[in-house]
């Protein structure tokens, strides 16, 4: 599998299972993608979720059903508890040319990752689907060792600029900007605020 970024907006994702399992795939997609659930009930946790709710007995569905639920959709995830009909779901999805997740049952072409976001950047971690944990776990530790890393970015850019206009030298600029990623003073300094801790750039690396 090749990880990508995908713009998801305006692409539909359609979701069987209105589940627990169903509703966290839902969440992962809804802030970017347009996001119909199908199932027969729906976890509370799908009420406040900007996704469109469809009442339907997935149980014995038609493969037609399937094929017209599919239509438009971009990427397709089982979620329902019944593996074999997680890959009946999984098969619609091949021959619709849908991308296919599926949460029990047969491999599918797509994992949804663990997901570490800020301002300025998006890690996704991935086992590829041996130990949802050990994602979660990397996720959790990145989160833990590295809080201020969207003000380390910002800040970066910030150097980039302030380089590019007094510092002719590429090499000398690179040199610059990699030592003010590994100083840990200057991370220790982004808990007081960028401003603080452009101060100590500035005294170390700018004179």
């Amino acid at each position: 599998m090749i990880p990508l970024l995908v713009d998801f907006s305006q692409k539909k994702v359609a979701i069987f299972g209105g589940g627990d399992v169903g509703a966290r795939k839902a969440a992962f997609f809804a802030p970017e993608a347009t996001v119909v659930v199908y199932s027969r009930s729906f976890s509370p946790a799908l009420v406040d979720l900007p996704v469109t709710r469809v009442t339907i007995e997935l149980d014995g569905v038609p493969g037609e059903t399937l094929s017209s639920l599919l239509e438009g959709a971009f990427c397709a995830v089982a979620a329902t508890p019944d593996a074999g009909l997680n890959n009946r779901i999984g098969e619609a999805c091949r021959k619709a040319g849908v991308l296919f997740n599926n949460a029990e049952g047969e491999k599918g072409d797509i994992i949804i990752p663990s997901v570490m976001r800020g301002e300025h950047f998006l890690l996704a971690v991935s086992t590829k689907g041996a130990s949802p944990a050990v994602s979660r776990f990397l996720r959790e530790h990145l989160e833990e060792t590295l809080p201020n890393l969207d003000r380390m970015i910002g800040m970066q850019e910030q150097l980039r600029g302030y380089l590019r206009e007094f510092q002719p030298d590429a090499s000398a600029r690179k040199d610059i900007v990699w030592k003010v990623l590994k100083d840990r003073d200057v991370w220790a300094a982004l808990a007081r605020g960028e401003a603080y801790a452009w101060s100590l750039i500035a005294e170390r690396y700018l004179k």
